[in-house]
């Protein structure tokens, strides 16, 4: 990024639900730790370029420990001789508190850009934070460069709509995307957002790099781990919604239009646990009499099993008939245990696994052999008072900042009207629903967040349309992103013509996804209509048990639902189908 063209913000994201609990260990055997380590190697190759060409950095590496990072920067700058400015953003660790109620590893506050913007008005040439969102690493920077105020919330949602972009590097610029072979993404470059001063920005990559720009691609990004039309932050509501996307040129996409809200009064709050202790043994099942052999090794480890909290088993059957190789004519038996003690998931279970190599199916053998248990994490989202949490800059000479928090009025606020560009038109006005209260709130009585317009009121069946069709995956015409937030997993599914969205909106109900995907039948599924982005997101509540670290499922971050509701077969019409490729996009 900093030799393949004109930059003026480096940004660095290193933190995931997963990376906290990392870090939380980490500073568990040293309170020095608690950053990410990876950070320091990559700046000390590259901090003098940054310097010499005038780029200010502004990552949130700094983790659970900001401080420490901005401490080991400045000896690092030193060592090199590079004359630097280094400034972090604390204030997002509230894990005494939670850790006073509980057995919170970690607990952090989701802070906004503010923070950022008051360090680089100070003059920083690095900014290192904590737990901020994903998209305030672009925004604080944007609310610097153009001095916006805290209620320019229009502004701030377009830049928040273009951090949320680019925060997952190369997914905008085709990693992961489900068009994947119409382009060569075999080394993508990575995104960079050509922000205004009305909020607009346009999402392109450096000349020469790979991958592609396409609204494809942005939208893929857009829908990624997204719930609602609303999409609350610190510093500003984004309404997706009311997001626009158009070519601008070749790997170049417009991003307009973008509505702001107030944002809510709380802040969402991160916390991660030790949940317990897990392990897992994978039997290999080859050939004739699958579901027997299943079977049996299910009842010889009945009594072994008796006294554990959970136990899932999963049969994949990966096995062909006929198979013209072993491995494709052989499932999977799947034996995920969780306890609180490690003792009853430890090698005196997995050993009384193996020990039925001589004793139970025919060709009995595992991936791997017995392990000992590990411990496995839980994360859940509280929130607090926004005014509550010390969002602190504290700026290069030393000297700390209290960041007021945003701005919040009781209703939403018109939009305003952007000072250049063409004006989006307005956005169809959306009911209301109540939003969900968040569970144990940390401290007590939080405002909620702001109420989310419902799904598409009318849930058309469907078949709504007249039209021969054909029974074919919906991937045919479809794409789709999906990913985790907590426990929940979200689906974004979008389309890229007019005809194509009037069908989809009318055919995939949550009725017809929960029959697309029947592990989702028996949860809370709530669909979302984005029409802008001729889009539909599904959120799945609970799919993912207590997220990512209890690798509760085969795919503990829900990364490859969406792939498998694109492999879905339903009736398509037919005159989507034979739609030349990219119509619309």
């Amino acid at each position: 990024m900093l030799t393949g063209g004109p930059l003026d913000v480096l940004t660095g994201d290193y933190l995931a639900e997963l990376t906290m609990l990392i870090l939380g260990r980490d500073r568990l055997k040293d309170q020095d730790l608690g950053y990410a380590k990876t950070f320091l190697p990559q700046l000390e190759e590259n901090l003098g370029l940054a310097h010499e060409r005038g780029v200010r950095i502004v990552t949130n590496a700094g983790g659970l420990n900001p401080a420490g990072l901005a401490a080991a920067i400045r000896e690092l700058a030193a060592k090199t001789g590079v004359p630097v400015a280094v400034a972090h953003v604390e204030g997002d660790d509230l894990t005494p508190y939670a850790s006073a109620r509980g057995d919170a590893l970690t607990a952090n506050a989701y802070l906004g850009g503010a923070g950022i913007a008051a360090c680089l008005r100070a003059g920083a040439d690095v900014v290192v934070t904590g737990r901020v969102t994903d998209a305030a690493l672009v925004s604080g920077p944007a609310a610097w460069w153009f001095d916006w105020a805290p209620d320019d919330f229009d502004r701030l949602a377009g830049a928040v709509v273009a951090g949320h972009v680019l925060e997952c590097g190369t997914q905008a610029t085709g990693g992961n995307y489900a068009f994947f072979t119409r382009h060569d993404v075999r080394r993508p470059g990575f995104p960079l957002a050509e922000v205004c001063e009305d909020g607009s920005s346009v999402i392109t990559k450096h000349p020469g790099t790979g991958g592609v720009v396409t609204p494809g691609t942005v939208t893929a990004q857009l829908l990624y781990e997204t719930h609602g039309a609303r999409y609350p932050g610190p510093d500003v509501t984004a309404r997706l919604d009311t997001v626009r996307l158009e070519p601008a040129g070749p790997d170049r996409v417009r991003i307009s239009g973008v509505v702001g809200e107030p944002p809510p009064d709380t802040l969402k709050v991160g916390v991660t646990r030790v949940g317990g202790w897990r392990n897992e043994v994978v039997f290999v099942l080859t050939g004739l009499d699958i579901e027997e052999k299943a079977a049996l090794v299910r009842a010889q480890l009945t009594d072994a099993l008796r006294e554990v909290d959970v136990v899932d088993w999963t049969l994949s059957r990966t096995d062909h008939a006929d198979a013209p190789t072993q491995e494709t004519a052989s499932a999977l038996l799947r034996l995920v245990v969780r306890d609180p003690s490690p003792d009853r998931v430890g090698r005196s279970l997995t050993s009384a696994a193996i020990e039925l190599a001589l004793a139970s199916y025919p060709g009995f053998h595992v991936t791997a052999p017995p392990g000992p248990a590990q411990p496995y994490g839980v994360f859940t989202a509280d929130r607090v008072p926004a005014a509550e949490v010390p969002h602190t800059a504290v700026l290069p000479d030393g000297t700390r900042v209290r960041v007021p928090a945003a701005p919040v009025s009781a209703a939403p606020r018109p939009p305003q009207t952007p000072a250049r560009g063409p004006a989006p038109d307005s956005p169809e006005p959306l009911p209301e629903s109540p939003a969900e209260s968040p569970s144990e709130p940390l401290p007590e009585s939080p405002s909620e967040p702001p109420s989310e317009p419902p799904s598409d009121p009318s849930e058309p069946a469907p078949g709504a349309l007249a039209a021969k069709v054909t029974r074919a995956p919906l991937g045919r015409v479809a794409g789709a992103r999906s990913g985790d937030k907590g426990g929940d997993a979200n689906i974004g599914v979008w389309v890229e013509s007019d005809d194509a969205w009037e069908w989809l909106r009318r055919t995939l109900t949550t009725g017809l996804l929960r029959e697309l995907l029947p592990e989702t039948a028996a949860l809370p599924v709530t669909r979302h209509v984005l029409p802008h982005l001729r889009a539909l997101n599904f959120t799945v509540t609970g799919i993912l048990g207590d997220g990512v670290a209890s690798a509760h499922r085969f795919d503990p971050q829900g990364k490859a639902l969406g792939e498998w509701l694109r492999a879905r077969h339903l009736d398509i019409p037919d005159h989507l189908l034979s739609a030349p490729e990219g119509t619309g996009s």
